[in-house]
């Protein structure tokens, strides 16, 4: 019984070990870093802070950055922007 043990326990940790990994690398993944905060507080505006209310900071950052191309886009008078280019909208 003790060597079964011996030979499972270790596995058992090193499943463990992977699994925790994994969690790790999707919350890394997901997770806002702090220079994408300061770009959403030096750029945002009162409808950019009420759609960070609803969807929280991914997706309204990605929204900002959207109207700012837009706007970039009518300045130089390309109308034409490519709507696959970013997300407008990740899991927060």
């Amino acid at each position: 019984m003790q060597g079964l043990a011996a030979l499972l326990v270790p596995a058992v940790l090193m499943l463990f070990a992977v699994a925790m990994d994994r969690v790790q690398c999707r919350i890394d993944r997901l997770s806002v870093s702090p220079a994408h905060v300061d770009e959403f507080l030096a750029d945002a505006d009162d409808e950019a802070v009420n759609n960070l209310a609803k969807t929280g900071l991914p997706a309204a950052l990605d929204e900002l950055r959207d109207r700012r191309a837009g706007r970039d886009d009518i300045l130089t008078g390309s109308g034409e922007t490519d709507l696959h280019a970013t997300p407008s909208f990740r899991a927060s």
